[in-house]
């Protein structure tokens, strides 16, 4: 059974894998609308590339929040008293 408080630290422990996923979509999106990679309707629309900066930006904050996160709990698990 899990207690109350557990659902935030999953969320908060999702958030690095999130992040790289989220930035690797982008850049695989980057790289279709700029034209790198073909064979595909986004392949060349720079639509595609600017959604694609947005998601990599995206996704390193939200790879940081999780750094910053995970480093803040392991201080206070570290040192309660302070």
């Amino acid at each position: 059974m899990t207690q109350a408080g557990d659902n935030g630290e999953v969320n908060r422990t999702l958030l690095k894998p999130v992040g790289v996923l989220v930035a690797l979509v982008g850049l695989l999106w980057t790289l279709q609308g700029t034209g790198v990679l073909g064979g595909s309707a986004m392949s060349g629309v720079a639509f595609w590339a600017v959604v694609g900066i947005v998601l990599i930006i995206a996704g390193v904050a939200l790879y940081v929040l999780g750094e910053r996160t995970l480093r803040a709990r392991r201080r206070d698990r570290d040192n309660p008293g302070s």
